[in-house]
């Protein structure tokens, strides 16, 4: 007696497992979701190696300096905020970090005050002369590809070698730029230089700006070229035919799609210019220029850990309010 198999396939059985459940939940997210996901490793790394090491610093400001150890002191909490921010701590440090008056020389010689005028007068010129040969580059003329290698070529010299041309440029007796008391040059005689310009902090603070503006256009102009050569060139052909003038094309097409470019430019710029320290120390030396930066190296080395950490978390904070500020107005369509 014979029994009959049914036909047709057996109905599938379910999988079941964490594999599968893992599958089915990555499966039902929604786009935004999925992303963070991914981007969650990012994360992960980035908190492991930024922002762990901030909270490393921040506790460690928290204690007191132990001077001539290398080794913190006593609990203190924010006393080391309260007394650099006041003034209490001026007489230790190697450089105010507030100024200690509204003179030139006051504001000259402190670590805050001069990495604020660096950073606003340095990102001011680099932006402008940037977004100029911006302009130059994104033309079609000849010889265009060794223009753009002169303009790049300040950027790929290290710092060191920059710093070290600079220094003899504007050294006494030595560099063409400076004379002495005696036979004064050019930039002497009209009162833009003393005769001795690496040992004045105004004047060497000047010199420093100088460099980086040399230095760090030619990245603005890579950037802001980046976001030109992205614009559609009908948009162009259009306004001329419309009877657009090259000024009126550059208002109205130009500026206004390459500005977020040019500001996400000058954030990263500004960031780096707070952080400014190794341009300094090769042009003149961070006790005639100080910064920030310099005051953090010079305290630690020093052995004043607490006050190290403590001047390098309030610069990561000063740092992160302007990127915040930066990200809220991108956000609301400002920038």
């Amino acid at each position: 007696m014979s029994t009959e198999q049914p036909t047709g396939s057996a109905p599938r059985r379910e999988r079941s497992g964490p594999y599968v459940a893992v599958v089915r939940w990555m499966e039902n997210l929604s786009e935004t979701q999925y992303a963070y996901l991914l981007l969650t490793p990012a994360f992960l790394l980035l908190g492991a190696i930024a922002f762990w090491p901030l909270v490393s610093t921040f506790q460690l400001s928290l204690f007191a300096d132990s001077l001539g150890q290398a080794s913190v002191g006593e609990f203190i909490g924010l006393g080391n905020y309260v007394a650099i921010l006041t003034g209490e701590r001026t007489a230790l440090l190697p450089s105010p970090f507030l100024p200690q008056s509204l003179t030139v020389g006051a504001m000259f010689n402190s670590a805050l005050a001069v990495t604020v005028v660096f950073t606003v007068i340095s990102v001011f010129f680099e932006t402008i002369i940037g977004f100029v040969q911006a302009l130059v580059l994104d033309q079609n003329f000849r010889g265009r590809r060794w223009v753009r290698v002169a303009i790049i070529l300040p950027w790929a010299i290290p710092i060191v070698v920059q710093g070290m041309i600079f220094f003899l440029m504007f050294q006494p007796n030595l560099g063409f730029l400076v004379g002495t008391s005696d036979n004064p040059a050019f930039l002497n005689q009209i009162g833009l230089l003393t005769t001795t310009p690496l040992a004045n902090a105004q004047d060497a603070t000047m010199i420093v700006i100088v460099a980086d503006v040399w230095k760090t256009t030619a990245f603005m102009a890579l950037l802001i070229l980046a976001g030109m050569q992205s614009i559609d060139r009908s948009l162009y052909d259009v306004a001329k035919v419309a009877g657009a003038s090259p000024w009126q094309r550059f208002k109205y097409i130009t500026f206004p799609i390459i500005l977020p470019t040019v500001m996400v430019a000058m954030l990263f710029r500004t960031i780096q210019a707070m952080r400014i320290y190794g341009l300094i120390e090769t042009v003149a030396g961070c006790t005639t220029v100080p910064s920030l930066s310099c005051l953090v190296i010079t305290t630690f080395n020093n052995r004043m850990l607490g006050s190290s950490a403590t001047v390098a978390f309030i610069t990561a904070a000063i740092i992160a309010a302007i990127v915040s500020v930066y990200i809220v107005g991108y956000a609301r369509g400002d920038v």
